[in-house]
This record gives structure tokens, sequence and C-alpha cells, in this order.
């Protein structure tokens, strides 16, 4: 007998376009590692000023200008340290930041001198470590080997240019979306809401870091710029040493040296002679906007007292420019405090949208009782234990990589 009972279709779920499943893949087996990486680097844009907040030996009244010349923070730096070798010494990034020197001890250990730049008196005796070392360092390499973590961390520029390129793709007419509230309505809703309005107004941003990351990783690839330093083997180093510690009215003689060499240098950092580079070298600021100190450099010979090179932005080829665009542009430290601010609430944003597009995974697939932790983690598998064994052995070399 017939049966009046219908076949039932069974309709196999929707299959998402490619582009959004990579973007949801990258987003979601990665993201505990990218929120680390963007974390860090986000507050490594300010950890100089973290620094200054934690530690009273770096705050500097800034009603007072930096008058102390550069030889009597020297000749201090060698009395606090009396068998330490002079590495650098350098001006706060702000007027009311000290003045740091870097010392090696006997031992072969770094410590840090914190001088007041007014009186150039000596406020603390530090070691190597600090919240903008830790920072750096991790948002860096992870803490590991700089051979290992720097081709890591700067690979993720091209997952994070791809994880742009397809939520853009995925996200039809996103330029509607650029003054979209969030919803309420529950947890799925507005992260999702937050999710797309970061990544809209993040995407200049995003781009950015992904570029200049991936300037790093071309840089480890042998593709780096000419070196500014003036590097010449130096035959005898122990000499080469003994030279390279001029302090008081002698260093003070190599600086007007310098001033008279390049007049219009503001020199915020004294480079002492290192194994291979015999003069001392006075970086700084000058005229050229986005490059760091390095790129305005007069190299000044210790014995003789000439200048040995010169460097200026304007001089720079153009393979050495966009090298020394890289870091202003990553961490916006190329207009002072108020780039940086602005750098770091985007930065703030990046790693939004790292945990919303958790949240979002999360939340879609919860049922019942299933909390929506235990969602993400089955969903990240086993990529979740190689990245926690990254972040635990970066975690052990930590107090290796900031004793110096």
């Amino acid at each position: 007998m017939a049966s009046d009972s219908k076949p039932v279709s069974l309709k196999k779920p929707k299959q998402r376009p490619i582009w959004w499943r990579i973007h949801a893949w990258i987003g979601l087996k990665l993201s505990l590692l990218l929120t680390v990486i963007f974390l860090t680097g986000t507050l490594a844009v300010l950890a100089n000023e973290i620094d200054w907040l934690v530690d009273p030996a770096l705050r500097i009244s800034p009603s007072a200008p930096a008058d102390a010349s550069w030889g009597l923070l020297a000749n201090n730096v060698q009395a606090a340290i009396p068998n330490g070798h002079i590495e650098q010494i350098e001006r706060g990034p702000e007027p009311w930041m000290a003045t740091v020197a870097l010392v090696q001890t006997a031992d072969g250990h770094r410590q840090r001198v914190l001088l007041d730049p007014t009186t150039g008196d000596v406020k603390r005796v530090a070691g190597f470590a600090s919240v903008q070392r830790f920072l750096r360092d991790f948002h860096r390499r992870l803490m590991l080997p700089v051979n290992i973590g720097l081709v890591l961390v700067t690979s993720f520029s091209l997952l994070l240019m791809l994880s742009l390129i397809s939520g853009l793709v995925s996200y039809k007419k996103f330029w509607r979306g650029f003054f979209k509230k969030p919803r309420g309505g529950g947890l799925r809703k507005t992260s999702g809401d937050i999710h797309r309005l970061a990544g809209l107004w993040g995407i200049w941003f995003v781009a950015l870091i992904a570029l200049t990351g991936f300037w790093y990783m071309i840089e480890l690839l042998g593709a780096n710029a000419p070196e500014l330093f003036p590097l010449e083997p130096v035959v005898d180093n122990s000499r080469a040493y003994n030279l390279a510690q001029p302090v008081g009215k002698e260093l003070d003689r190599l600086v007007a040296v310098a001033h008279h060499t390049y007049p219009g240098l503001e020199i915020r950092r004294v480079l002492y002679p290192f194994e291979s580079v015999s003069a001392i070298g006075f970086q700084g600021d000058a005229d050229t906007m986005l490059v760091t100190e390095k790129a305005n450099a007069v190299w000044v010979d210790v014995a003789t007292r000439t200048p040995k090179i010169t460097f200026t932005g304007h001089e720079l080829s153009t393979h050495q420019r966009i090298a020394e665009m890289a870091d202003p542009l990553h961490f916006g430290t190329w207009g002072g405090l108020i780039t940086k601010l602005i750098w770091f609430l985007f930065g703030a944003g990046l790693t939004t949208l790292s945990v919303t597009g958790v949240i979002i995974y999360s939340t879609r697939l919860r049922k019942g009782s299933t909390s929506a932790l235990s969602i993400a983690f089955q969903g990240m598998k086993y990529w979740l234990i190689p990245i926690i064994l990254i972040l635990l052995i970066g975690l052990w070399l930590t107090p290796a990589v900031l004793a110096g």
C-alpha cells in the first residue's frame, strides 16, 4: 500500500564562502597568540610612559630644561659604576623623563643609570629589566631566541593582511557600516557589531601594521638596508675600549665637534664605541620626519677628535628611507605623545578584534549549558597546545632576557 507521507528533504548546511572561512580560521585558531602580540604591541607604544608611572626615579620636572652637559652625565655614570663600560646615554623621549645610561658591568651584565637631565645627578642605578624592555621584547620575539621569535612574529604580518582582505570581502557593502551603532540584544549581536565597527575604522591601521611587519620579515630574509654605522674592524679591541670612555670635558669636546660638523643636529643619544666600531656616535633629531635617531648622526674618532662620517635623513637612499620609516610608523613615535596615543587607541581596537572574533564564534555555536569558553577551546583544537607551549617558554626565558 502506498504511503501518503511525503519523503523528507534533507538540506545540507549552508556552505560559507571561502573568504569567510579563511577569516574565521585565522581569527580562531591563532586568536590566543594574536591577542598576546597585539596587546603587548599596543602597550609597548606607551611603554616609556608606563615605566615613568611605575618608577619614580624616571620622573623629572617638565619645567626644567635639560641643561646638564653630556660630559657631566657621563662622568656621573662612570662614578656610579666605576668598572663598567658605558654603551650609550640617551635623553628621555619627553622633557619630564630621566636620561638613561646603559652600562655593561665587569661581570658582563647590563645596568641602567637613571639621571636628572637638568643637574646630571644620578637618581638610581637599576637593572636592565623594565616594563619597556619586557613589552618590546615580548611583542618583537615572544622572548624566544631572535632567529626563531622574530621569524615567527613577523610571519604573522602575512596572516594579518590576509585577515583584513578576507574580512572586507566577507562583509558585503562594508562601506555602509562605518556609522552603524552596536545593537543590544545579547552578547553575540553586540560583539559582532563591535567587531565590524572596530575593523572598519581600523582598516588603515591594520594595513599599516601588516605592511611594516612584512618589511621586518623582508629584512630578516636578507633585504635589510645598508647599516648607518661606520663599521670598520678594530685591530685591538682592548685599546679601542680604553679609548671609548671619554667623560667630562673630553666628551664635551667631542660633542662640540659633532655640533660643528652637523649644526642642525639636536643630540638625543651618545653611542660609545663597540666591537667593530671605533668611533663615538652622536644621534638625534633634525628636520627630517619619519626617521629614527640613527638617521641623523655624526661619528667622531675618539683619539683624533675628527668626524669620520655624517648621516642626515635627507641623504638616505630609498632603501634606507623605507627602513627608517618602519619603526616610527609601526609604533607611532613619529609625532610624539599625540601620535602614540592615537596608535595606542587603534592598537586597542586591533586587540578587541581578536577577542570579539572568538566571542562571535563561541556564542554562535553555544547550546544549552555548554560554556562559550569551552566551545572556543574546542574550536582551536590542536593549535592551542603549541601556542600555549610557545608562550610558556617565552615566560620561562623572560628573566634571562631581561637580565641583559
